[in-house]
Order: C-alpha cells, then structure tokens, then sequence
C-alpha cells in the first residue's frame, strides 16, 4: 500500500493537504483519528504495542508478533466509507463466539497476525490490510517488537509509602492502587522508522486522548520516537482525558496528568493542550492547570469536545479545535490561554471526502 506523500525526503515538496499524526491507542485514539479524517486524508496512527490482554495477548504469547488490537482499532477508524470497505471494517472489528479456540479473537486480529508471518513485516501487513480497508492514510506501530509496560504502584501495601511493582498493560490499567511512574520493557527499544519519518513532516502531532500511563505516556518512553517529537516543525496538541480513569489515575486532576507527563519527559514540549470546558470548572483548578502548562510551553484551550452524557470525546467537536488551532497559527494568533473555542470546522475543511467538501487549504507551516 502507498501512502499519500506529503513530499519526499529531501525534496523541499509537499502536498497541499496537511499532515497530521496521532499518537495512542484504544478508544481514545480511534476518537482522534475520527476527528483528523475529517480534516484531511493525510493522516498517520501511531500505535502503541504493549498490550497483554484478550486476543492481543492470546496471540502475542503464542505468535510473538506485536499485539494488534489497538493497530486494528486504527485502521477501523480510517477505514474508507464505501459499501465495500464498511464490509471489512465491520469484519475485521467483529469478535468470535463461542467456547472454542477462536472464542474472543477478533478477526482482524487473525488477519494481521497472519499477514505479519506470511509477509514477514507488522508494517507491510498493516499496509496491505489498510489497501483492503481503504484506508485514508496509515497506521503503524510505535516500536517494531512488542514491549511490556512495568509501573511503580501505592497503596498496595499497609504502608501507603512503599511502592510495588507490577508489570503488564492490563495490570497497570486495572490496579486499585495509585500509579506512581511508567518503564517499558525493554527500555530501550527501537522506534518504528516510518513512524520517525511520518513525525518529521508532520503538520500536526496530536498526543491523546487515552490510558494515560498505558498508552500515551509509553510514546515519550521510546527514546527515538521523543527525540523525533521534540524536534518536529509540527504543531503539537495534547488532548486530555474528559475524567480521570478508575485505577491508573483515579483521582487525577487534570493539572496532575500534565504534571505526570512532565516527570516522564522532562524536555517535552507542546503548543497546545485541549481540555474539555465541562471537565474543569472555572476558578482555582483552571488557574492551577494553566500554570502546569505553562510548564510545556502550552496554552490552554477549553472547549465542548465531549459525547453528551458520555465520558467520550466527539470527533465532530475535536476537529473543530483542531482546525481551530490551525487557522491560529496560519493566522500567526498569539499563544495565549484560549478560553473559547469554537467546535464548528465549517470553512476550513480539507481534502475531498464524501460527504464534507469544503475548499483545500495551505500547509500550517
């Protein structure tokens, strides 16, 4: 499968629709590759691929390729919107029956298990399966081998002081204690090189929603991967969770996720940090987390980015900010704290899709 180039390498060339790329896994990176389709086809999922549980796990184990549950989610999120590619998409989401030995895999797990052996590349697997699905764009893992997520937990003890150690991404996800700090295993481990490269000529990275120690915080653990995010031209957003999650960050304020991510990546920086306006009241708690962005060189914006009545982000109203924070920085806005932003993308809508027209615009640079 070839991805529409935004320019090659080198060549000083670049399309007029803009790049963006989104880190994360699960159901908080499909709600932002939801929001980024709409706004251009030039968009790039990197996953991350530390997932021990159900069929992922299952075939991990037994396989040892990386776990594809979360690749799988992306390339459902990017799925084309024809007869035929809605086919595949609800295939390979749909989720085996049963008692026997297929009980609980999803078939497009089995799909892109297979295609990694009969290939012998997760990346050209994922390729081929998006060419199937026509998909608007890529997907790609954040490491080439499957990593393990290991986490410093309180409470777990009588002592509230002592910390243990538990190791796996269900475990850290699932733990009635309080996550203290995030490694992967290995701690080293090499980044995916097209995900480096997609990185670098980005127009936007967005770096959330999501599990936040399990799968947005491993993204700044890969150290190719944050030298490549501290060094991209990009405009970096981060997206923060609508409520704090049960176990890993039970009882989180939103000031202390930045804080969190900060202590993990101590020379990261972003541009932008979109906080839905319902999450955080006006006052102390509003003060307190601009000032921790601040602290990543960040401006606030809050808006109405949620599913009513949902703990889910709305991908209509998301990449109303999106574009939002585009026109400000082709407009050259001053960075200050944006207490409100419009969700409406109508006028700068970009690419040609079905369904949302609208004129294409230059690169953000």
């Amino acid at each position: 499968m070839s991805f529409p180039s935004t320019g090659e390498p080198g060549e000083g060339t670049r399309s007029d629709r803009p790049a963006i790329v989104a880190l994360g896994g699960g159901h908080g990176l499909y709600a932002t590759l939801s929001a980024a389709r709409r706004l251009t086809t030039a968009v790039t999922a990197i996953v991350t691929v530390a997932d021990d549980g159900g069929s992922s796990g299952r075939l991990r184990s037994e396989l040892g390729v990386i776990p594809p549950g979360d690749l799988r989610m992306a390339l459902a999120a990017l799925a084309g919107t024809d007869v035929g590619a809605e086919v595949w998409r609800n295939t390979v989401q749909h989720r085996f029956r049963g008692t026997g030995a297929l009980a609980g895999h999803s078939v497009g797990n089995l799909i892109l298990a297979g295609l990694t052996e009969v290939l012998g590349d997760p990346v050209a697997a994922l390729d081929e399966l998006g060419r199937v699905m026509k998909v608007d764009g890529r997907v790609l893992p954040m490491a080439p081998i499957a990593l393990a997520i290991e986490a410093d937990v309180a409470g777990l003890e009588a002592d509230p002081r002592v910390n243990r150690c538990i190791r796996g991404q269900v475990a850290v996800a699932t733990t009635p204690g309080q996550v203290r700090r995030v490694r992967l295993i290995p701690s080293d481990p090499p980044a995916c090189p097209e995900a480096l490269d997609a990185i670098d000529h980005a127009d936007m990275v967005v770096l959330g929603p999501g599990s936040w120690f399990s799968s947005v915080i491993p993204h700044v653990l890969v150290p190719e991967l944050l030298d490549a995010l501290i060094t991209t031209r990009a405009r970096k957003v981060l997206v923060l969770n609508l409520a704090a999650q049960p176990g890993e960050t039970a009882g989180f304020s939103a000031e202390r996720h930045l804080h969190v991510l900060s202590q993990h990546a101590p020379g990261f920086k972003v541009h932008d940090v979109v906080v839905d306006a319902e999450s955080v009241p006006e006052g102390r708690e509003r003060d307190h987390l601009r000032r921790a962005a601040r602290k990543l060189g960040a401006q606030v914006r809050f808006a109405d980015v949620s599913e009513p009545g949902t703990p889910k982000h709305h991908a209509g109203k998301l990449a109303g900010v999106l574009a939002q924070i585009a026109r400000d920085r082709e407009g050259g806005a001053d960075d200050t704290t944006t207490d409100d932003v419009r969700t409406s993308y109508d006028g700068w809508q970009l690419g040609v899709r079905p369904g949302i027209g609208g004129k294409e615009s230059a690169s953000w640079r």
